[in-house]
């Protein structure tokens, strides 16, 4: 093995993959949501759109559900 590389030469090109990994969404989420994750994104230096779907994929692994009660009519 060369103990050096000429990596100039190389063309950068595109995953052709990635555009399956993710599919974008339009979400409405409240301000605070937001700052909340945007705030902890930056503590972990990471996008705070990745800090979402990484909790989201938590979500999902550990098969945690949401339970919302609606108050019942009189």
């Amino acid at each position: 093995m060369k103990a050096e590389y000429d990596l100039s030469k190389l063309k950068a090109r595109k995953n052709p993959y990635a555009s399956k990994l993710k599919k974008p969404v339009t979400m409405r989420l409240s301000e605070d949501v937001v700052a909340y994750f945007k705030s902890m994104a930056e503590e972990a230096g990471i996008p705070y759109q990745s800090l979402i779907n990484l909790y989201l994929r938590d979500c999902l692994v550990s098969h945690r559900k949401l339970q919302i009660k609606w108050p019942q009519a009189v």
